[in-house]
């Protein structure tokens, strides 16, 4: 199935253009983020993983905010009013939660994360309490503090879910679209390869995670997330400035989370 033809108006091109100027700052700040020249081997590398491995899970949790908002996900089945961005978000669903794992099957982005893990030796000790957690019916909050997270961990996806519980679909949509894994830089990518190359393929599923969020964000997700955002928010000054806001607290809260993966790192 052919994926929509992604064309906006120039008026929601300037407000998008706006937005990157103001991110500019943070977005160059993380993609140069010190913690890159720690990852020099294996070890680090897999410290890098426990941590950004919640970056991961949470970006599903916005993007299943997002289908919730804009599709029909209850019995029985209700038409929606947003046909265009229950065609975006579904379109992105499919990819991120059912993609090829590399093998001949498929699962979700979170599982292929996981997976690669596993195959580098990295502890998912952090995350699987958490989810296990969440599986016994408790809350994000109780689940957090219950999992005895480092604190830049439960900041962040803290962050995250005040925006989901915000109600305000603008505000998920921009944290979506601009808090997402293109702020891993070509350097990383490089590290990832070399540390593959050094363990005779002990990290090729990461090496598969990160070309396949390499194709799928450039080439369609990114302007798919782009292409709702502006349809969200129209000509709405108040939806635009909610979506400028979202943003940038996204790329603090990623700060935040890569501070806390450099000073793991330190030790």
């Amino acid at each position: 199935m052919q994926s929509p033809m992604i064309v906006m108006p120039p008026s929601a091109q300037e407000r998008l253009d706006r937005i990157e100027q103001v991110l500019q700052p943070q977005r160059q700040a993380l993609l140069e983020h010190d913690v890159y020249q720690k990852i020099r081997d294996a070890a680090s590398l897999r410290t890098f993983m426990q941590y950004h491995v919640f970056a991961v899970w949470d970006f599903m949790s916005l993007l299943k905010a997002l289908q919730q908002k804009l599709t029909c996900v209850a019995v029985p089945w209700l038409p929606t009013e947003n046909n265009l961005g229950r065609r975006l978000v579904n379109e992105i669903v499919l990819g991120e939660e059912s993609d090829e794992d590399g093998e001949g099957g498929f699962c979700s982005h979170y599982e292929l994360y996981q997976a690669s893990m596993r195959q580098m030796g990295a502890d998912g000790y952090l995350i699987d309490r958490f989810i296990s957690r969440l599986g016994q019916g408790r809350d994000v909050t109780a689940a957090l503090y219950e999992s005895d997270l480092p604190r830049s961990i439960v900041q962040f996806v803290t962050n995250t879910f005040d925006l989901i519980a915000s109600d305000n679909l603008c505000a998920i949509a921009s944290g979506f679209t601009y808090g997402r894994e293109d702020l891993l830089p070509g350097v990383f990518q490089k590290i990832v390869e070399q540390v593959n190359s050094e363990l005779s393929g002990s990290a090729s599923k990461f090496v598969f995670y990160l070309e396949r969020h390499i194709e799928l964000d450039g080439d369609h997700h990114g302007p798919m997330a782009h292409r709702l955002l502006s349809h969200l928010c129209g000509d709405d000054d108040d939806k635009w400035q909610a979506a400028e806001d979202a943003a940038l607290r996204s790329l603090e809260a990623r700060q935040l989370l890569w501070n806390g993966m450099l000073e793991a790192l330190a030790y």
